[in-house]
């Protein structure tokens, strides 16, 4: 019996072969966290949990409330591949000199995350959207 002379070219040629038959289609995430309405669902949940909190409600405190819940919902459909697209401000110019610090800001994704929870979305959508928000972490921090 002869065996090939680079195995590791084998191996790796055969598994290249075995993921391109492999059906790669899945929901996307926008599907997964359940569409529109258990976006709209999470964003108001999160928002009570926010009038709840005296240390992060005062950053809503001139704040249309129905039109950043639209906003946030748009955002959210839009981050996870959903039919919409956000076209407000940008993170940075949105936050810019409102003194938000990181106890803040985790405080509102910890809202966040309960309502996910709270609304059903399954934990792996969950941590998806988790980490497509997390970049905005840098831009939200920024004119602080």
């Amino acid at each position: 019996m002869r065996f090939p002379r680079y195995p590791a070219a084998l191996l790796m040629a055969l598994w290249l072969t075995g993921c391109a038959a492999q059906d790669t289609t899945q929901p996307s995430l926008y599907s997964r966290l359940g569409g529109m309405d258990t976006i709209e669902a999470v964003v108001e949940n999160m928002l009570y949990r926010v009038a709840d909190d005296p240390n992060v409600v005062v950053f809503f405190a001139n704040t249309n409330i129905d039109h950043f819940a639209d906003a946030f919902a748009t955002q959210l459909c839009d981050i996870s591949d959903g039919p919409c697209q956000y076209k407000g401000p940008p993170m940075d110019r949105a936050h810019q000199h409102m003194g938000i610090n990181d106890a803040h800001f985790n405080r509102v994704v910890e809202y966040l995350t309960d309502a996910l929870g709270e609304e059903g979305v399954p934990l792996a959508a969950q941590n998806e959207l988790l980490g497509r928000l997390a970049p905005l972490h840098a831009d939200v921090m920024r004119r602080q």
